[in-house]
């Protein structure tokens, strides 16, 4: 049974520990040949309500839980205690929990899951990574979408996309391998000052050993994810499905079955093949960044 420390520090967010948890709890109850309905009856819920808890898609009351593992037959003092406590941690709010007036239930849930990642494939199209993007850069992206917004509310928002890349600079940080289109490199946001700053930036990330970065040339023509930007994540534990996660203007979509991630991973390869290789990227930068935006 692998368990995931979610003490004060952990880079474990809570979405995570819910979808581990749900996993744990689906295999007890099938190794002990208990319905869903049966178990939903235990705790005075219904088959549908067990049905997201063992996805991690709600919340866990401890009584329920303890309920649960009862039923399951668990009697095993520290194997109980350590269900229990997972429980209490993946009710905890996660750091982001703080920026809730700016920020939507349906990007919390991203942030849980991208806090937790081993593994952060991404493809942009129109804008450079927000795990990637200079302060500067992410207010005028921020601006974009928020322009009417007060003063302070901009500030938090760009504060809450700092507060994100801290991740990249943990001890044990994971791997960003990101594909920009040209395109997004030569859109002026910002301003010429803005961009000339924010590709020196991506040239000084291309060092970091946990940071891979190609680019998608305009003379590649049509390519793979033609159909607009996505990101892969993949995570530590065997119990959980890679999540391909496709952001919209106003929500986003999760894609964990086979078919979809097959599709998603071979587009990202695709991707991949058809980029420059990564150890050209900071020549790329820098000689797109001083012919579009010189000095």
């Amino acid at each position: 049974m692998t368990m995931v420390d979610a003490d004060g520090g952990s880079a474990t967010g809570p979405t995570v520990l819910r979808m581990l948890l749900g996993a744990q709890l689906r295999r007890l109850r099938e190794a002990s040949g208990v319905t869903r309905e049966g178990a939903g009856w235990e705790i005075r819920a219904s088959e549908s309500k067990i049905s997201r808890m063992e996805l991690g898609r709600v919340g866990f009351k401890e009584r329920d839980v303890a309920d649960l593992l009862t039923l399951y037959g668990v009697t095993d003092a520290e194997e109980r205690e350590t269900l229990l406590k997972l429980a209490r941690d993946a009710n905890s709010p996660g750091w982001w929990h703080r920026y809730g007036d700016v920020l939507p239930a349906w990007f919390q849930s991203y942030l849980g899951l991208e806090a937790a990642a081993v593994l952060i494939r991404t493809y942009e199209v129109q804008f450079v990574p927000g795990l990637l993007q200079t302060p500067a850069y992410a207010r005028a992206v921020v601006l974009l979408g928020h322009g009417s917004a007060a003063p302070d509310e901009i500030d938090r928002r760009v504060a809450l996309r700092m507060r994100r890349q801290e991740l990249l600079r943990r001890a044990e940080p994971p791997q960003l391998w990101a594909v920009i289109d040209e395109a997004a490199l030569r859109r002026p946001i910002g301003g010429p000052g803005v961009m000339r700053d924010q590709l020196t930036a991506l040239i000084e990330a291309t060092r970091s050993p946990n940071i891979r970065l190609q680019i998608i040339p305009f003379a590649a023509g049509g390519h793979a994810a033609a159909g607009g930007a996505f990101t892969i994540l993949r995570f530590g534990d065997q119990d959980l499905p890679d999540i391909v996660y496709i952001e919209q203007l106003t929500s986003a979509i999760y894609l964990d079955k086979r078919d979809d991630l097959d599709h998603y991973a071979l587009a990202m390869e695709r991707l991949c093949v058809e980029a420059e290789p990564p150890e050209r990227t900071p020549d790329l930068l820098a000689r797109l960044r001083d012919e579009v935006y010189p000095a």
